[in-house]
């Protein structure tokens, strides 16, 4: 379905029960909502309506020029308006790579929106600054953003040689038909300089300033992620004032919802489960 919103059209694909409690699901980079694919039959098995959203930059119609258009205030705006146009007071919210930092930052700032959060691979914000501060294998680990902030010189290293770069990106993910459904996208015109704009619009002061969660959360994350390091990983616990889980997964990749479905929808049930 499509959702017009803050003079934007987004794509929001539905599936389970109409009467299922509500899940929003938002995806990372350089992704869509189908990273979901094989995580939402066990949310609908349980009897959940899920919403995953192509968020801005990656739905056509949600394509700003602008690199102020997506600082993650913006992003979180657009979340909190899909929800009032989807009519949903508060909904379990999943979010993965970037998607998990709106999903962090929606649940610190607006609580009373999100039921329970299940943040995968990037911890909260504000961990992920001190990390990025203190810790040198951490610096190390994120010394590809320095290329994605460089506009003009990032799309090109990417999408050169029919887009090998970001092929090997996105190693990990599934066979070559899962990548290729990743990358086609991305070779859209201005597809991929709105999703490198997340990067571009993104503020060390506005991460590290993000206030603690306190609702109900989960952090899935895996210890062969080789762009978050267990620094800002075992920080997270730090930024949540609810009741919080961390969930290691060993032996995978960041892309955990393509490597690992069954094990993150587990947790996912689990947290939502702990509801009273």
């Amino acid at each position: 379905m499509r959702v017009d919103v803050r003079g934007l059209t987004f794509e929001v694909h539905t599936g389970g029960p109409s009467d299922g409690d509500p899940v929003l699901l938002l995806h990372g980079f350089p992704q869509h909502s189908g990273e979901w694919v094989d995580v939402l039959p066990a949310l609908h098995a349980a009897g959940l309506r899920t919403y995953a959203l192509d968020q801005r930059g990656y739905s056509p119609g949600a394509r700003p020029a602008e690199v102020e258009a997506y600082r993650m205030a913006e992003c979180v705006a657009d979340a909190v308006a899909v929800l009032d146009a989807l009519e949903v007071d508060a909904a379990h919210v999943v979010g993965h790579d970037w998607g998990a930092v709106v999903a962090w930052t929606l649940a610190a700032r607006h609580p009373d929106r999100v039921r329970t959060l299940t943040a995968v691979s990037v911890p909260h914000p504000a961990a992920m600054a001190h990390a990025l501060r203190a810790d040198p294998q951490q610096k190390a680990r994120s010394s590809y953003m320095m290329l994605f902030r460089k506009p003009g010189k990032a799309e090109k290293v990417l999408l050169a040689l029919q887009a090998t770069a970001l092929r090997k990106l996105l190693g990990g993910v599934g066979d070559r038909d899962r990548v290729a459904s990743y990358v086609q996208p991305m070779r859209e015109p201005g597809a991929l300089i709105a999703a490198l704009n997340w990067y571009r619009a993104m503020s060390g002061r506005e991460m590290a300033g993000t206030p603690a969660v306190p609702v109900p959360t989960t952090f899935v994350w895996s210890d062969r992620d080789v762009a978050i390091g267990r620094t800002a990983a075992e920080g997270c616990a730090a930024h949540v004032t609810g009741e919080y889980r961390f969930v290691e997964l060993s032996g995978v990749t960041h892309w955990i919802p393509d490597e690992a479905p069954g094990a993150l929808s587990e947790a996912i049930l689990a947290q939502v489960d702990a509801l009273p």
